[in-house]
């Protein structure tokens, strides 16, 4: 009930007295009191009824209202039968904190107020508790028929509730995606895995231009090793603010969620068994038309629809995609279930294998150039939710034509993956344009090695740089990428060449090498690389 419904016709006969522009408060409660002190007691949302008797002095009624504005009261009720009509301060108290005051005559027990009070909130309650079994009743029902997307329509019309069900890279399962731009998607995931990172209790709430939003997990399994693949429930609004039975909708909600999450990797299990049998097949080399005939099977069950030749032609007749992955610092398993949510409806036609800490995916190629960065754009929101120890390195290899190209691309792609692994980042990604350059020379040498390697070449040289300031690094790298040119390179560091020969000098006297010779500039060169 409001505070104005103990104004209304039936209700017993107070007077207003101060604060008339907040009688919208919800009255969850009734508290009598005449203690001096009544904070320890209230807990937000009660009528307070009075006889005043805390009441010696005028000063007293501004220290008793601002302990019940403190409080969270939502109104004050003075009887008038102990101590006569309610004083001037008291009003004025009430006005200055904008609290509601209402007169009891002396002819109105408190009891009667307080009978009436409850009789109104438990009606509420009631009212409240059947109109929120009824929209369980419904969600449960639109999920059984429609998915995810109906229950989100039924919150929206029904409670005006905008909701989204995102995975961990920021592509929509459901909701309305117009409503949500792609940049505010990337903020909410990243803001979901670094609370989840933090091991912060949900719900999570962040703050975007578009205003405040709640963020709920919806992991597939309550043991679930990583919030990676998880989905997450996002809503707008602080659900914290709001009412215990409507926190209670958004936590089924999120329930609901997961259960359609569970739903959907079970329904993934055959494609899974199809991916392993794949990988198996391409490391022990087998015959192109046994894996012609797998990636056939998994053609069929994602185009039926389409009817694909039979004999495997369909299959045949395609180009694919390798791509490896490695998850270093998580758990087994969760690789693949981070491709099998970040490649979205592309995963409806990939086979996704799992490989320990890592995953193989065998995928359609698309029509353009080989996606190597698209897909580190798209895996960079798992940054946040990464460990110390965390990092994700992919390798993607070149169309294969037909399934014979297969176990090649497989190799290609390792290697790839491997360049991806020698570079600095949380998330890299190679692709093959990459593997014809020196990188992939550099990624294949053990790092005791590599760092040998640069320390003979440059160590001498960074030590002057620390001692004078000499800047000779960043001379040497800047004279290498001009090609030696004297002239570019002075422009570039906007320095005299004469003061550019002898900065080169140094560094020759200080290594023992000589700058005009290909060999010593291809040492350095890749001595830089390693850095």
């Amino acid at each position: 009930m409001r505070v104005r419904d103990l104004l209304a016709p039936g209700a017993p006969r107070l007077r207003l007295l101060a604060a008339e522009e907040e009688l919208d408060r919800q009255v969850s409660g009734v508290m009598t009191t005449d203690l001096h002190d009544p904070g320890r007691y209230l807990h937000g949302g009660e009528l307070v009824l009075t006889g005043m008797l805390w009441r010696s002095a005028p000063a007293d009624s501004e220290r008793f209202v601002r302990t019940l504005a403190a409080g969270g009261a939502v109104a004050l009720a003075a009887g008038e039968a102990e101590v006569g009509p309610v004083p001037e301060d008291l009003v004025e108290a009430c006005r200055r904190h904008r609290m509601p005051l209402l007169a009891v005559p002396d002819d109105i027990a408190f009891g009667t107020v307080t009978e009436f009070v409850g009789r109104q909130v438990s009606a509420d309650r009631a009212a409240d508790l059947a109109a929120l079994v009824d929209r369980h009743r419904m969600l449960v029902s639109a999920a059984g028929g429609g998915g995810l997307d109906a229950v989100l329509d039924l919150l929206g019309g029904d409670l005006d509730l905008d909701c989204w069900v995102l995975t961990p890279t920021g592509a929509v399962i459901a909701g309305p995606a117009d409503r949500l731009p792609a940049e505010e998607r990337d903020q909410l995931v990243r803001a979901h895995l670094t609370g989840r990172r933090l091991s912060r209790r949900p719900p999570l709430r962040t703050r975007l231009e578009g205003g405040a939003y709640s963020l709920l997990p919806a992991p597939a399994a309550p043991d679930a090793p990583s919030p990676l693949a998880d989905w997450v429930l996002v809503v707008a609004g602080d659900v914290t603010e709001w009412t215990a039975k409507r926190r209670q909708l958004a936590e089924n909600l999120a329930r609901l969620v997961a259960v359609e999450r569970h739903r959907r990797d079970e329904g993934r299990r055959l494609r899974r068994r199809l991916a392993d049998e794949v990988l198996a097949l391409l490391r022990r080399d087998a015959d192109p038309a046994e894996i012609s005939r797998t990636l056939y099977a998994s053609s069929a069950m994602s185009v039926r629809d389409e009817g694909p030749e039979p004999g495997g032609r369909a299959a045949e007749g395609s180009s694919w995609l390798v791509v490896s992955a490695e998850g270093a610092g998580l758990p087994e398993g969760v690789m693949r279930a981070v491709l099998e949510e970040a490649l979205g409806g592309a995963a409806d036609r990939a086979l996704v294998a799992g490989a320990g800490t890592g995953a193989v995916v065998v995928m359609p190629a698309p029509d353009g150039p080989v996606p190597a960065e698209a897909l580190r754009e798209l895996l960079a929101p798992l940054e946040a939710g990464l460990g110390p120890e965390g990092r994700i390195t992919v390798g993607v290899s070149a169309p294969a034509r037909e399934a014979v190209g297969l176990r090649g691309a497989l190799e290609e792609s390792r290697h790839a993956r491997r360049i991806a692994a020698a570079r600095a980042g949380r998330v890299c990604v190679a692709g093959p344009e990459e593997l014809a350059s020196h990188v992939l020379l550099l990624a294949a040498v053990p790092d005791e090695v590599r760092r040998a390697f640069r320390s003979r070449l440059l160590d001498t040289v960074t030590a002057y740089d620390q001692e004078h300031q000499a800047e000779l690094v960043r001379t040497l790298e800047a004279f290498l990428r001009s090609d030696g040119s004297w002239t570019r390179c002075a422009a570039q560091l906007h320095v005299h060449v004469n003061t550019l020969r002898y900065r080169i000098g140094r560094i020759e006297e200080l290594t023992g090498r000589d700058l005009s010779r290909l060999e010593d500039r291809v040492d350095f060169y890749l001595a830089l690389e390693l850095a």
